[in-house]
């Protein structure tokens, strides 16, 4: 009997990449792991395959079966949930809020209502410089306010959810989502994903450069943008699902204090704006607007670049294995738990050229990233 369970197999390079409907995880398999749960999921028995494994490799039956009984357990046995009740959906919304901001993108209005000072530092910063004066009219309404030691979000009157204070990063990103939903005037269902990257453009198509915190992205960004290049987001990058092509996403570009040295003598501004300093996670950052002219932009994207400033490095680009790429993207990316969806993530990631980009002068990142583009590498 077959077993209720949904998997989608997607062989890469050496490797098969097997996505659970169950879980949305993703999980890099060897051939052999990637066979058995196959035939586990058509219905073979375990005592079947058990056999057939067992005069094939000359291994004790005993010891195929055991095989056979842990990927069971890991892939097909139903892991005990243990939510934690995220909200109360008879919250009463403050009647007022101490700040309240209007935000433009393109000819789109948001009103964002804060409570207090400290919901205006959780998002404020990133969008300030889309603040506008023209308050007469709004099509959209976000509050946002901390009551019961949680954060809650309602957009539009319709409550969207809540979040405690270890959970911070995930209303965030939440805010995000409802946000460039609105900008595309697109359903949660409509994104394959969105990932933490940087997305640069050239007009014709985009780049993806990622990298652990401190790599130096956003840095590798705004000279970017200094020299000919369009941004199009920044740590906050999503993807439609019907074209997979990146979308611009509005929000500041987040310049780190060790970066200031650098970017001063390109960005000026830079020295009288606002610092904030978080830290829960021990940053200190200043906001850099992008020069993006259109946030409804959306373009086709061929191309990750983990990058990586380091002092003194000579340069190293070089194509990267794609499931290298793969197992350094998923951990901090969202991804869309449609099955839909997740075929075309794997069909789209095959098609991605990988490279990772180590520099420690400018000029030749700069270089390297124009090369990517003209296809030179």
């Amino acid at each position: 009997m077959k077993k209720d369970t949904s998997f989608l197999f997607k062989i890469i390079e050496n490797k098969t990449i097997l996505w659970s409907h169950k879980t949305n995880e993703y999980s890099v398999l060897e051939d052999l792991t990637a066979e058995i749960i196959n035939k586990i999921n058509n219905g073979i028995s375990s005592r079947e395959i058990a056999i057939e494994l067992s005069e094939k490799f000359s291994i004790p039956e005993e010891k195929t079966v055991n095989f056979i009984l842990k990927i069971e357990n890991t892939f097909f046995k139903s892991k005990a949930k243990n939510e934690i009740v995220r909200h109360r959906k008879d919250i009463k919304r403050p009647k007022s809020f101490e700040y309240i901001k209007f935000y433009e993108i393109n000819n789109v209005v948001f009103k964002v209502s804060y409570f207090s000072e400290k919901e205006l530092a959780y998002v404020h910063p990133k969008f300030d410089h889309l603040t506008t004066d023209d308050t007469s009219y709004h099509q959209n309404e976000f509050e946002i306010f901390i009551d019961y030691n949680h954060i809650f979000l309602f957009v539009d009157s319709v409550f969207i959810g809540s979040w405690n204070s270890s959970e911070i990063h995930y209303f965030q990103g939440k805010f995000s989502m409802e946000f460039i939903q609105k900008i595309h005037q697109k359903e949660e269902h409509d994104w394959l994903g969105v990932f933490h990257a940087s997305a640069i453009s050239d007009e014709k198509k985009s780049i993806l450069l990622l990298g652990n915190s401190g790599n130096g992205k956003s840095t590798s960004l705004a000279l970017l943008q200094a020299n000919g290049f369009t941004c199009l987001a920044d740590d906050f990058v999503p993807i439609d699902a019907e074209k997979q092509e990146v979308y611009s996403f509005p929000a500041a570009i987040s310049i780190k204090k060790n970066s200031l040295e650098t970017l001063l003598p390109i960005y000026p501004e830079l020295e009288t704006s606002a610092e904030y300093n978080f830290k829960r996670l021990n940053k200190i950052v200043r906001y850099l607007k992008p020069n993006n002219t259109n946030f409804f932009a959306h373009l086709p994207c061929k191309d990750l670049v983990f990058i990586k400033y380091q002092k003194d490095a000579m340069l190293n680009c070089e194509k990267i294995s794609k499931i290298d790429a793969f197992q350094q993207l998923i951990p901090d990316s969202w991804l869309s738990p449609k099955k839909e969806n997740a075929q075309k993530f794997l069909d789209w990631f095959s098609t991605l050229n990988c490279y990772q980009l180590t520099y420690s002068k400018n000029e030749e990142m700069i270089i390297s990233v124009e090369k990517i583009f003209n296809n030179d590498l």
